[in-house]
């Protein structure tokens, strides 16, 4: 049943199953590395190597919640990069990431009275498959680099603690609009699941190991079981968004059409009111002419 799901000759990477089986494997570190790369090179220059960190990470007390993050690596220079795929819009998603963020910077805390609190950078990165509120009607807004900063000189006051988030919805570029590697990264991870071939834009070697490690044919019947359950869940949760989005829509225009009614009895009392005052100042006045009459 489950596997009648899955159509199409790639893997999406916007599923947890697809990123993880593409970035999250040892075997597979070099599209990490590769992807990370041309994301911070701005922010942290060339990254030489990195090493995967345990996902599941404990709270730091025993009542404390514990985080699962679908990406934890570390950086030769020691630094913590944090990556999350984010299919579905969720209301206090930045609150998640900042909490997040937390765990990377406590554990470097050490338990010796001699540490003078230097820490290594922290990076959270955020793919999303929807669009915040802010800047939503801007298509050419869909990265989004957060550091500390001072308010009135807009400087970077703190530059240890990095969030970036991508908004994939609003990268529509077509393959033969393509200008740099970052934006081939992104039209791969967006359109991926969508082609049949690699494109000839896209002909060099690491894209070519993205695409051979797509291949639906290659997983096996656990890996396609599981790539099928996490689609039918993808599927569930989209319904389930729908129908209340949906619902919310009905149940706003059933409100808007009663307060329209309100309304509009109200302006049409309000018309009846001033007509029927300028038919009661017309006939005073030829009440006021009849009299003036009668009085000669």
């Amino acid at each position: 049943m489950f596997y009648a799901l899955v159509q199409g000759k790639y893997i999406d990477p916007l599923t947890d199953f697809g990123f993880k089986k593409l970035f999250g494997e040892e075997c597979n570190k070099d599209l990490l590395l590769d992807f990370l790369n041309e994301l911070l090179y701005e922010e942290q220059g060339r990254i030489v190597n990195i090493s995967y960190l345990k996902l599941e990470q404990p709270g730091f007390s025993a009542d404390s919640r514990k985080a699962v993050f679908d990406l934890y690596c570390e950086n030769e220079k020691g630094e913590k990069i944090i990556v999350e795929i984010q299919k579905e819009r969720q209301e206090h998603f930045k609150d998640r990431t900042l909490l997040y963020s937390t765990f990377p910077i406590l554990q470097q805390a050490p338990k010796k009275e001699d540490w003078n609190f230097e820490l290594k950078a922290v990076y959270v990165i955020a793919i999303l498959d929807f669009v915040f509120d802010e800047d939503k009607d801007d298509p050419h807004k869909y990265r989004y680099d957060v550091m500390l900063t001072d308010i009135k000189t807009h400087k970077i006051f703190y530059d240890k603690l990095t969030f970036i988030y991508i908004e994939m919805p609003k990268f529509t570029k077509e393959v033969h609009e393509l200008e740099t590697r970052f934006e081939k990264w992104l039209y791969v991870i967006n359109n991926l699941y969508r082609l049949d071939y690699l494109p000839d834009e896209l002909r060099e070697y690491i894209f070519e190991k993205m695409f051979a490690a797509a291949e639906v044919a290659k997983l096996s019947q656990a890996e396609h079981l599981g790539y099928a359950r996490n689609l039918m869940t993808s599927w569930d949760q989209y319904s389930c968004m729908k129908t209340a989005k949906d619902e919310a829509k009905a149940e706003g225009l059933a409100e808007g059409l009663k307060k329209g009614e309100a309304k509009g009895l109200k302006k049409g009392l309000a018309e009846g009111l001033a007509k029927g005052e300028q038919e009661r100042q017309k006939l005073q006045q030829e009440l006021d002419e009849l009299k003036r009459l009668l009085a000669k």
